[in-house]
This record gives C-alpha cells, structure tokens and sequence, in this order.
C-alpha cells in the first residue's frame, strides 16, 4: 500500500519532532547551566585552572580561557575569545593550530557527553576521551611544529566575530533560534536518510566505509549515523544517535566506538573552515586530527575489547535512553 505524500510529510515531522524533543531536553537545561556560569565568573575559573596545562603544550597559560570557553559552550564562542586575546597575546600560526585542535576535540563537552551518556556511553569515559584526547593531539602537534620550526611566524585571524548584544533577552532569542535551526536540521537529515536509503545510495556507502569502519570496532549498522555525525556533529546528529542507540538495532560496542570515533573528529566541514578563518594550519586541523583520531581510536579498540564484561558495563558502556 503507497503512502500519500500528505501521509509522509505528517509522519517526517512527526519522526524529527520525536528526535529534536528528546535532544532539547538534555540541551535547554544545559544551555541554561552555561549561561549562569559564564555570567557567575565559572568558564574564567575554569581558564585559570587550564593555564598550567596550555603552558605544557607551547601555549600562552591565557589560551586556557579560550578552551574553558569552547568546552563549556562551543568553538565560536571559544573563536570569540580567541580573536579578543589576540591583540594582548600575540600567538604564532604553530600555536593557532595547536588550540584549534584541543577546541576540535573537546568542546561543548556538557552537551555532547550528555548526548553520549544518553546513547550509551558511560559519562566519564568519554569524558577522558575528549578531554585526555584533546591534551594528546595538542601536545603532539606541539612537538611536532618545534622539532620541525613550522608554523613559527604571527597569525593574523582572517575573521573577526560581530559583537553581540549581551542582554539577557538577546541571549534567549539567539537560543530560541539555534534550536529552530537545530530542529530543521533534524527534519532535513531525517528526510536525507530515508532518500538515500530508497536509492541505494546508503548501501553502497556502508559498502564502501565497512572496511575501515570494521578496523575500527564499528559495524555497517552504526556506519550511517558515524558518517552523519563526524560531518555534521554530534549537536546535530545527536537525536538520530539516540534514537538509533535506543533501537536495539546496534550492538553496544558498535556504539561506543562510534560515538568515541566521533567524539574525536566530528563536524569536520564546519568546525575545520572556522579554525582555518581563525588561522590555523589546515593540514594539521583537518588531515592531522583525523591521522590521530585514527592511531587513538585503534589503541582504544584494542584496550577496549579486552577488557572483562562486567568492567565495560560498569566503566565504559550503559543501557541508551530515548
């Protein structure tokens, strides 16, 4: 029996509605905890802790305020305060990079984890990921530029960020409109997904990644949201996540390794083209997260598989929650 389009269209927004209401219930009050501790002196705190930390990967101990900001919010806000220290910090294109890779990897953790958790990951070991992962790809890319002497000359920032009304109604539209965004985003992917999977095109793409998806941990079951969420993020494809996770349709460790592969290297179109405006070096913010996401998530494939099943339930894995 053909369903009517009217049929279709009903049950597409339905379908997004469902997805989109399940993610803003982890990310309107998480939005709101952010905000008070942006406008309670918390995220500067937080900065100051991370200043010790920047020194150890070639930074100016004042770029922790910048990673405060991403982890706790996201990377334009970090961007932000990045472009307002650059005239009282001057950092070299080397050290650009090196913070756009520790933003990449570790940003809007209270969100991202939450959504994680939500999943099936248990909370503090993808937090260790991305945070532990972030300090790892900084340090290596800090190394790496010393030894070598690239990168060494002033960055100048090809973008400079609009100011932004900081009233509080401001702030509540600029989220009301962030949501909408995110909810026609949903509806879009949801509509995306059901076109290539009519097309066949959704096979031939399993196909295509299984083998190094395979190597990885991650079945050709996870294969599509993975791919959604490390070109879109995992803000936007966190619903379908969810959803997927809560299915019963993915194995659990198929899960893990999808969400820690995309925990890694995510929103790699948007989140790469902001630190490259910035003006970091775009091999090492594109090619080189993803040579390392690669090196960790094998180290971590092999800890993980080895490890006793009553240890992953525990530490590692939970039972997803739609």
């Amino acid at each position: 029996m053909k369903t009517s389009a009217a049929e279709f269209t009903k049950k597409l927004f339905l379908e997004a509605f469902e997805i989109s209401t399940a993610l803003f219930r982890i990310m309107v009050p998480l939005i709101v905890v952010v905000k008070i501790l942006q406008e309670t002196g918390g995220i500067a705190f937080l900065g100051n802790l991370l200043a010790p930390v920047m020194q150890i990967v070639g930074l100016p101990g004042s770029m922790g305020l910048v990673w405060a900001t991403a982890i706790l919010a996201n990377n334009y806000a970090g961007a932000v305060v990045f472009i307002s220290l650059m005239g009282a910090c001057p950092v070299t294109v080397a050290q650009t990079t090196i913070i756009a890779l520790m933003m990449l990897v570790a940003h809007n953790l209270p969100v991202e984890l939450r959504i994680a958790q939500k999943a099936g990951a248990r909370f503090r070991f993808m937090f260790l990921v991305r945070v532990c992962g972030a300090f790892l790809f900084g340090w290596v890319a800090f190394r790496i530029y010393q030894l070598g002497g690239w990168f060494q000359g002033l960055n100048t920032a090809k973008w400079v960020p609009p100011i932004e009304e900081s009233s509080l109604s401001a702030w509540a539209v600029s989220q009301l409109r962030e949501l909408i965004l995110i909810f026609f985003i949903i509806l879009g992917l949801v509509l995306l997904l059901k076109i290539l999977a009519r097309v066949g095109i959704t096979e031939i793409m399993i196909r295509f990644l299984n083998p190094i998806l395979k190597l990885l941990g991650i079945g050709p079951s996870a294969s599509t949201i993975t791919i959604i969420g490390m070109t879109l993020g995992i803000a936007y494809g966190g619903g379908l996540i969810i959803k997927e996770a809560a299915s019963g349709r993915l194995d659990q460790r198929d899960v893990l390794f999808s969400l820690t592969l995309m925990g890694l290297s995510h929103s790699l179109i948007e989140d790469t083209l902001l630190m490259a405006i910035l003006g970091a070096d775009i091999f090492g913010v594109l090619w080189g997260r993803l040579i390392l996401t690669l090196l960790t998530m094998f180290f971590l494939v092999k800890l993980v598989t080895h490890l006793p099943e009553p240890v992953l339930s525990r530490f590692v894995v939970r039972e997803p929650k739609m």
